[in-house]
């Protein structure tokens, strides 16, 4: 999809060269003033924070070669084969006179979505390869006049979204076009490259007066409400061009926007895509788009689902994040919804229907991390999903909020669950057997705003200690934790004297084997360190895993933690020949048998 692909180019970059200036953590991004108050801007927002879950579809021609060019699988995201493997313009063009998907219900599509819990859906009304996926009478390359199917599958979605009271919104890439003349392009993964034929040369001024704006204007005029208003890849364009794009959403009063028109425009929502960040984004509406499988356009090969058990979790860990879940299909060039997601999408709704409480109009958790799962919350409620189930006790650790009520949101009589607090928190007595397998809920009534004290890690149930990155106390001038792009780590650790640590509880103390997770590139390796607990170490080296985001797990030796009680781990360096250490992911401490 590349949405932000030249963005992530520059990343890596930066992060290759982790012996350069340190990147300071990125504070909490605030709304740029739009002339709304907070009232009215919450007003504008509400639906948003109500659904917290959505479908994100990506059609177009690239369904038809559906991954595959002149016998050969093109590797890459399926929406952009007419780059990965440089098609020419008008052969691309040419598969327009083969898609014709008359197997294409727009009631269907949004009755999937609508089973699966979702409350809205964003389409792409035009990708990268230039493709109107409605009528346009600013270029006659679009589905109902460059086709053998003739019909605008986007208004026939706006009738059936009305009919069923799901929100639309309109994806549009208003700069990266490979079909139109002086649109941008850029290859996946970032690099700005001459385009690939002589068709594309042109203006970008032209493209943008000629066939973005008016492209934009009428997806915006002429499909009834609009909720969303998703933009991509703002390449080359020069402010103006920006903000003559931006203007136009003043056809739509109380749309949404993300924050990818570029020129510095914030737009509503954050955008990370693929990952769910660590801590979410604090003051700011966010939004995870991912793919059930590798790709966001339809291949036919691609056969990497995730599981229904991750999908429902991803939603709650991003939920208890305080933001929205975008999840991708992409429909077949018959306009079929592949089996594989259909199937994925129905089990998600079956756990929405019981669960969908602790999901819709929640906000983040007030607890920075639980052993057992994730909380999402509502005033005067805390929803507790469970997804490692105790046995027989569950401990919510920190919690002094005196609890009125606890049940399972899966029972129909709401029968009331015996409370006691102990000194490590609250403790709900539960059934031995869990509700549900992926994730059951317990809920909390409350009096007033939930107080947590903040409370060390501690050991699971099997013993074992489990230290993310996201828990650790960073020491130093340079070292910080960083998210996104695959890595959940602390990084820029390029100061020998910085070092990290992790306070937990022990309650089983003895010997422990110490594993660490780190990932570090050929080019920085070899560092050496030391993980202590009090006087008991154990020494590392950190040899090459193929990349700053290649994490593996190495087993470096045993640890002995004498008593109970609190505890303390640190790592530190001791020589760093490259110039950095590592980016460490986890230390994690198993029971030696």
């Amino acid at each position: 999809m590349s949405r932000r692909c030249f963005a992530d180019a520059i990343g890596l970059v930066l992060v290759l060269a982790l012996a350069a200036a340190p990147r300071p953590a990125p504070a909490a991004e605030k709304p740029a003033p739009t002339g709304e108050t907070k009232a009215e801007r919450d007003q504008r927002m509400a639906w948003w924070r109500e659904a917290r879950f959505g479908m994100f579809i990506h059609w177009g021609l690239y369904s038809v070669p559906a991954g595959t060019y002149k016998g050969k699988q093109i590797g890459g995201i399926g929406e952009w084969i007419m780059n990965n493997a440089s098609i020419p313009v008008p052969e691309y063009a040419g598969y327009a006179k083969q898609f014709n998907p008359v197997k294409f219900n727009a009631d269907e599509w949004v009755s999937i979505a609508k089973g699966a819990g979702m409350k809205y859906i964003v389409i792409t009304s035009k990708h990268h390869d230039g493709f109107a996926m409605f009528k346009s009478a600013a270029s006659p390359y679009n589905i109902v006049d460059a086709t053998p199917f003739a019909r605008d599958p986007l208004k026939e979605l706006a009738a059936a979204c009305q009919k069923q009271g799901i929100k639309l919104g309109f994806y549009y890439s208003q700069a990266q076009d490979w079909h139109h003349p002086g649109g941008g392009a850029y290859r996946s993964g970032g690099r700005k490259t001459d385009h690939w034929d002589p068709a594309q040369d042109g203006s970008m001024e032209e493209y943008v007066k000629k066939i973005a704006v008016p492209q934009v204007r009428e997806i915006l005029a002429n499909y009834g409400p609009i909720a969303v208003l998703w933009w991509d890849t703002p390449v080359g364009m020069t402010k103006e061009q920006i903000l003559a794009l931006g203007s136009l959403t003043k056809l739509q009063p109380g749309i949404i926007t993300n924050n990818r028109l570029g020129g510095g425009v914030q737009g509503d929502t954050e955008t990370p895509e693929q990952f769910i960040p660590a801590t979410g984004y604090p003051g700011r509406d966010w939004e995870t788009c991912m793919t059930m499988n590798d790709t966001w356009g339809y291949k036919s090969y691609d056969n990497n689902w995730k599981s229904p058990q991750t999908l429902i979790r991803n939603l709650i860990d991003i939920a208890s994040k305080g933001g929205n879940y975008l999840l991708n299909v992409g429909p077949t060039s018959e306009g079929l919804i592949p089996q594989p997601s259909v199937e994925r999408l129905q089990q998600v709704g079956q756990w929405m229907k019981v669960n969908g409480e602790a999901i819709y109009g929640t906000s983040a958790s007030p607890f920075k991390k639980l052993p057992w799962g994730r909380c999402t919350k509502k005033p005067g409620k805390l929803y507790l999903h469970v997804f490692d189930w105790p046995n027989g006790v569950l401990t919510v650790p920190g919690l002094s909020s005196k609890v009125t009520k606890a049940y399972l949101l899966a029972d129909a009589e709401r029968a009331a669950l015996e409370v006691t607090v102990g000194e490590d928190g609250v403790k709900v007595k539960v059934p031995q057997k869990a509700p549900d397998a992926i994730a059951s809920v317990v809920v909390l009534e409350i009096e007033g705003e939930p107080q947590v004290t903040a409370s060390a890690l501690s050991q699971a149930a099997d013993g074992s200690i489990s230290l993310h990155a996201a828990d650790a106390a960073i020491h130093g001038e340079q070292a910080q934790y960083e998210t996104g792009n695959g890595k959940d780590n602390i990084g820029y650790w390029t100061k020998k004297d910085d070092w990290v640590s992790w306070d937990f509880n022990v309650k089983t103390p003895g010997k422990f084997d110490v594993t660490v997770v780190y990932a570090c590139d050929a080019g920085m390796s070899n560092a050496e360190y030391t993980i202590a607990i009090g006087a008991s170490k154990v020494s590392g080296k950190a040899e090459a895993t193929g990349g700053w985001a290649k994490f593996v797990t190495r087993k470096l030796g045993t640890i002995e933690i004498p008593g109970a009680g609190r505890a303390t781990l640190t790592v530190k360096a001791d020589a760093m020949p490259k110039g950095a250490v590592m980016n460490l992911q986890a230390v994690k401490l198993l029971p030696v048998k």
